[in-house]
């Protein structure tokens, strides 16, 4: 159940432009998450909403180029560096095809936050779904377990992170002792 939250500006791109670049960043993110763009329920419960901003300013001043904010959201777990890393990439340069420009020309105006929304905290349809419940729909009972291991892998590395910060705090605070 992914979403994508965009903004970019109204006639930043063309109709046709537009709707290619929206579908793209739909199959784009149905792919980071492990899943067949062509998964026709994938499909279907992903949701990109489009904001149009005013005005963007860079430094206090209007900007005149066009600038594209996108923020695609999934549960806890499905990011790993590598695919958020990748994600990112495949974004840009889904932006540089709709703008039919270079890469380097865009790349600077493009900004990607990938999110996950804590396990527990994903509601739709009137219910909390949890990482291996959204892998049950989207693939099968029997993917249950894929999100179950991806929440768990996504936790270690967490505490693993935590854990180092914490080993740093003390022998740092030992050192100035």
């Amino acid at each position: 159940m992914p979403m994508i939250d965009a903004l970019w500006p109204q006639d930043a791109l063309t109709p046709e432009a537009e709707d290619r670049l929206v579908k793209e960043l739909t199959d784009i993110l149905i792919e980071a998450e492990g899943y067949d763009p062509d998964n026709p329920v994938a499909q279907a419960v992903t949701v990109l909403h489009l904001h149009r901003p005013a005005a963007v300013y860079v430094g206090g001043e209007r900007s005149k180029a066009v600038r594209y904010r996108i923020i695609p959201s999934v549960p806890e777990g499905q990011y790993t560096d590598a695919s958020r890393n990748a994600l990112v990439k495949a974004v840009t340069e889904a932006v540089a095809r709709a703008e039919r420009r270079p890469l380097d020309e865009v790349a600077s105006r493009v900004w990607v936050f990938p999110t996950e929304i804590a396990d527990g905290t994903w509601g739709s349809r009137g219910a909390i779904f949890r990482l291996p419940d959204i892998h049950a729909l989207l693939a099968g009972e029997s993917d249950r377990r894929t999100g179950e291991e991806r929440l768990a892998r996504s936790r270690r590395e967490k505490s693993r992170i935590t854990l180092e910060a914490a080993v740093c705090a003390i022998a740092d605070g030992a050192a100035k002792s």
